[in-house]
This record gives C-alpha cells, structure tokens and sequence, in this order.
C-alpha cells in the first residue's frame, strides 16, 4: 500500500507524519508531516505573500520563470520519471511520456497568456457609444490544487501551470499516495525561480488537510479525484464562497463503426482503458461496436490482450495497483458482470490481485451492471455489440459521467459529427486521448465528471476574474443618465432604438 494506515507522531512527539510506499515493493519512499490547520494556513499566508510579487510581474516576466521552471524539469526528466515509478507504480517510459506532456503545457500557458488574459478592446454598443470599452483577466490570488495519484505529474500541472501563467500564487496538496512526486515538483521549483519560492508551496496530509486547504481563505480550489470526495471538497468551499473546479471520473466509451481500422480500433481500445493499469480519469471503460464488425473486432482484441500483463519492471504492461483498495472495487465490478450473464473472454476475477490486476475483457454485460454504470478503474474493458453506431452513441450517452471518448469510423466527417455528439467534455476521432496532449484545447467534463476547465485559453480565464473598465471618450449633448436630463430626450431616444433594433431581418 501507499501509505500507513493510521499516521504516526515523529521523534519529537508533536508532528503526526505518514509514509509512501512503493506499491511494487513496499518499500518507504519517504516520510511527510500531516499538516494541520496552522501549517496550511502558514502555507496559503506565505503564498499571499508571494502573490504580490508575482502579480508586479508583467506576463513577459513571468513567462521567464516559467521557462525557467520547465527547463529545470526537462534537465532531470529521468529523475522525476524514476520518482513516479517507484511511488506511483507506472512503467519508467509511461511516466517519461506523462511528464513530456507537462512541458507541452507549461510552453503554451505561458506563451499563450498575455493574448489571452491581456485587455482586449469590447465594442461600446449604442448606448455608450461615447465610451471605450475593454475587459482584462486579473489573477484570483492564491489557488489551491488538490491532485490525485494516477496522474501526479501531468494531472495537478494541469491547473499549477495555468493558474502561475495567469498571475496567481499556488498552494498545492498531492494525494497522500504520492507526496514525493508533490514535493519534487515545488522544490524543482524553489531550484528554477529561488527569488520567488513561496509562489508554488506544499502542504501534505491525508482528507483532513485537503479539508483544511478548502478553509483556509484560498481565492479558488482546483480539485480532481472522485465525484464523491469532491462533493466533499464543495461542501468545505461552500463555507466560504470558494469557487471550485472539479474533475472528477468518468465511463469514457469508444465507438466503433462498421468501416472503421479495426486493428488501430482495438489497439487504442486496450491502451486507453489499460495503460496505467486502467488507473485513468479519460481512459476507455466501455467499449460499443456496430454489429457487422463486432465478432472481427473482439477476436483481434482478444489476441491483442493476450500478452499485457502487469509488473514491477520497465518490460511490464503496467504497474500493480497504486491504492490497493481498488482491487476489491475491479472485483465487484467483474463479479456482478459475469452473475449478469456476462462472459469474461480474457482474464476474470481471478485477474484482480494487490499484487498486479491482469487484463479482462468482458463482452454480453447488461448496461445496468456495475462494470458500465460505475467507474472501476482497472484495467477492464466491457464489449458490447450494438445494432449500428447510432446505438452506441445513445448507449454512450446514458451515463452519469461524461469527461472524455473516442469514435473509430471510416469517415472522418462522419466522426466528427459523432464527436460533437457524444455527451462529453472531449472527444478524439481515430485516436484516443489526443485531446489531452492539445494545451490549447479545455480539458474538463459534465456530469459526474464536474465542471470547469483546465488547459487552453479557457483553463487560463478558470483562474482569473473578468474586470471590465469604460471610459468617457468625449461627452454627449444630452446625458440620459442624468435627472437633469431633457424630457423629449428618452422620447427621442427610444424612437432612435426602435428604428435600429426593430428590424427582424
């Protein structure tokens, strides 16, 4: 497991501390304080601080330090990539690929900011046409990122990055399953832009310290993880207005059409709903292909997983299980899959172990079976066979969740009118993920899967407030916003609007 079941109290006797552990091993991979209320609340004082700082700085200035930052990461890649293997469980070459999307995005956040933050001109309308208009973001301040395990590089720099691009100082806490990963990245930090440590901070601890991050007077806290606990972290912000941003799980589906590349199809198909050991927000669950296709399509699934199998080495499909608890949900699921009717033509419930869950394919499971309604975050897939593609879109479109998807079709303007269907917050065509790898496009879901954005333009404006300014460029003849004002003048006034805005073509 990842970390001590009860904390424990240091030497000294005042300081409760937990460990991480390596899921593959158990070995200790380091040891953090469970800090209370005064040492978050000392951590979001300091990141005040800091703020002002950060905030003098132009958008030129802080793209500086950001580059500064990026490159402090990319120098030591190996490093941070051999970290998140040893806490997180991941394959060496999978974390490379999860930090190399991270210095994707902390390029564009930064380069991308002033365009998009910056004062732009807004037209006056009539009525102030006297005036000029503009709007410009201003940062919130100081924003509070709560970051889960699977990810724990590139997920919580989803909202890092962006939040330090538009002006704001971060406090971040990473899940209690991977602290070193969130300590490495605030002191690389520390190391690229030591004039202005306090701007990224850290605090660790379990729920009652993300509890305590929520309270403690941050300007916005950005959170991902389960739709349970972020209800949780809703309620907490509620006590003080704090907005949020949620991303929270999702049951992404792939369709699959009757003309599509059916090896590149079930390629896709294994790697997003098993990388990671199914341990992904936007990973493939579900799994919907056109009647004519479907047979095809499972057999060349079935060879295909045959030969994953989860490890502790670089040569490993994936890693054991990064929070053990989730072997008991990736049973239940297949269980009541298979007491439904389902068959499992690769692997069952004998796959799921702490140890390392192997794959399973189920096929012939009812749509009201745990393995489609719930997120099970392993590395399962369920096949189901659908009269035509339009079915599997209405399937696709039940769920609760809706974060990502992909659709695999012969025709590429047929996807894509399939893509803007699908009831989620992305959708990929002839690949799957590749959204996430765009930094220019939002990242975010609906339903179950939250709200609010992170990455691109609108992940930049998540963490900003709008400030809108006119200003009188020369006065007018006669003031309507005056009691001195003529009395034929509205009269006048109104006749001017009626012809203008009257016409209904």
């Amino acid at each position: 497991m990842a970390i001590l079941e009860q904390p424990r109290t240091d030497l000294d006797g005042d300081v409760p501390t937990f460990d991480s552990l390596d899921p593959g091993t158990g070995a200790v991979v380091g040891t953090f304080p469970v800090d209370d209320v005064v040492a978050v609340a000392a951590a979001v004082d300091s990141a005040r601080s800091a703020a002002a700082w950060w905030r003098t700085l132009d958008f030129a200035g802080r793209a500086v330090h950001l580059r500064r930052y990026k490159a402090e990461i990319a120098r030591r890649i190996d490093e941070l990539a051999d970290l998140v293997h040893r806490e997180n469980g991941k394959p060496h070459g999978d974390a490379v690929l999860e930090i190399m999307l991270v210095l994707d995005h902390l390029t564009w956040s930064s380069t991308h900011a002033r365009k998009v933050l910056g004062p732009h001109r807004v037209f006056p309308g009539l009525m102030a046409a006297n005036n000029s208009a503009t709007v410009e973001y201003q940062p919130l301040g100081v924003v509070g990122v709560i970051g889960p395990w699977n990810y724990p590089v590139f997920t919580p720099m989803g909202s890092i990055a962006y939040a330090l691009a538009a002006g704001n100082a971060v406090v971040f806490k990473p899940s209690e399953y991977t602290p070193a990963v969130g300590r490495w990245m605030v002191d690389a930090w520390s190391r690229a832009v030591p004039e202005g440590r306090d701007v990224l901070g850290l605090v660790t601890g379990l729920g009652d310290t993300g509890a305590a991050l929520c309270r403690s007077g941050v300007d916005k806290i950005a959170f991902t993880g389960s739709a349970a606990t972020g209800r949780k972290v809703m309620a907490a912000c509620a006590e003080g207005l704090v907005p949020v941003l949620m991303e929270c799980g999702g049951k992404d589906s792939l369709l699959v059409d009757a003309d599509a590349d059916l090896e590149a199809a079930a390629d896709a198909a294994l790697w997003c709903g098993m990388s990671n050991g199914g341990q992904t927000c936007i990973g493939t669950e579900r799994v919907y292909v056109a009647d004519a296709a479907y047979d095809r399509f499972v057999d060349i699934l079935t060879a295909k997983a045959q030969g994953l199998a989860p490890g502790t080495g670089d040569d490993a499909s994936w890693g054991p299980p990064t929070m053990p608890s989730q072997v008991d949900t990736i049973r239940r699921h297949v269980a009541d899959a298979l007491r439904r009717g389902g068959r499992a033509v690769v692997g069952g419930e004998s796959s799921a172990d702490v140890a390392g869950v192997g794959p399973t394919i189920l096929v012939d499971v009812p749509e009201d079976a745990d393995a489609v309604r719930e997120e099970t975050f392993g590395p399962t897939l369920t096949v189901t066979r659908v009269r035509d593609i339009e079915e599997g879109l209405t399937l696709t479109n039940a769920s609760d969740y809706g974060l990502g998807g992909a659709v695999f079709t012969g025709s590429r303007r047929r996807g894509i009118e399939l893509a803007r269907r699908m009831r989620s917050g992305m959708t990929s065509v002839n690949s799957i993920m590749t959204f996430a790898m765009v930094p220019g496009l939002p990242f975010g879901g609906v339903g179950e899967s939250g709200f609010g954005r992170i990455h691109g333009a609108d992940g930049l404006r998540e963490f900003t407030r709008p400030k809108a300014v006119t200003a009188q460029r020369f006065s007018l003849p006669v003031d309507l916003t005056s009691f001195n004002r003529p009395a034929r003048a509205t009269e006048l006034a109104s006749k001017v609007m009626g012809k203008v805005h009257g016409r209904s073509r």
